[in-house]
């Protein structure tokens, strides 16, 4: 799970990189909407995946075959 923790910062380093860039574009280029747009989903999925893989390796296991049927 590590993997997924340092994937998720590199990815949202990147789209930080990537929206910082969109910022300094000339404004009114189609370029820098895609930029601005493409930073934003990117930081927000590496943030997404290192949340889900923190929150995966700190949770307890699942145990659904203890409890009966209903």
């Amino acid at each position: 799970m590590t993997g997924f923790i340092v994937l998720g910062a590199i990815v949202a380093v990147l789209g930080l990189a990537v929206l910082a860039a969109g910022l300094r574009s000339p404004v009114g280029q189609p370029k820098r909407n895609a930029m601005l747009i493409g930073g934003t989903m990117a930081t927000a999925f590496g943030v997404i995946i290192g949340g889900f893989a923190i929150a995966y390796e700190s949770a307890p296991p699942l145990d659904l075959n203890s409890g009966g049927s209903q």
